[in-house]
């Protein structure tokens, strides 16, 4: 059966983020979460899902790692080759793009559109400020001496995530359950231009 909106992620998290953070804030689900399985599969077929039958709004939310620029210039070589006039820079709102014709495009770049990072760069936004045990995790692997420091920096802030997740009532709860948990706040301010470019991009009232 044809989807007439989708929102493309790089992985189980992301899809779960979002899930429970629209659960939670009551947003009408009016389109497909699709799971890509990682970067590079979802640069790859992003041309042929743009042909999909009856899409009309199709939604891409990646991660910029180190390298914004370079992050957002794949994703904008490849629309503008499909025909969308795309703008140099990403904005800090989102970007949504449409062409007569054409599916109606949006782009979100994870954290915020504007630095580098990735999904556990936003999550990070959603731990209550001034959490004792946040800073503690923080130290924590600031710490790990270097010999023992097993991970690419790019992955930093998926440790102290993960860290901090594993001192909770329920240590070590995936992403979008420690929302639904409230270990994480939902509310949080950088929650909603990610909600609001959501709701434009997919006409949600």
């Amino acid at each position: 059966m044809a989807v007439r909106n989708v929102l493309l992620v790089e992985g189980k998290d992301d899809e779960h983020v979002f899930y429970h953070l629209l659960e939670y804030h009551q947003v009408p689900q009016c389109f497909t979460i699709k799971d890509k399985g990682g970067i590079e599969n979802l640069l790859n077929t992003l041309e042929v899902e743009l042909l999909a039958s009856e899409l009309q709004c199709l939604g891409i939310v990646v991660d910029a790692d180190t390298d914004i620029n370079s992050r957002w210039q794949a994703l904008r070589d490849l629309l503008t080759r499909a025909g969308y006039a795309m703008p140099a820079k990403p904005d800090a709102d989102g970007v949504i793009v449409q062409k007569p014709g054409k599916p109606r495009v949006g782009i979100w770049l994870m954290p915020n559109n504007q630095t580098p990072g990735m999904l556990e760069d936003f999550v990070a936004f959603l731990v209550p400020p001034g959490n004792v045990l946040w800073q503690q995790a923080e130290t924590c692997v600031a710490q790990l001496p270097a010999t023992e420091d097993r991970f690419p920096e790019v992955h930093r802030s998926k440790a102290r995530v993960y860290t901090w997740l594993a001192w909770q009532r329920e240590p070590g709860s995936p992403l979008g359950l420690a929302i639904t948990k409230r270990y994480l706040n939902a509310d949080a301010a950088a929650v909603r231009p990610l909600l609001d470019w959501l709701r434009q991009l997919f006409d949600i009232i």
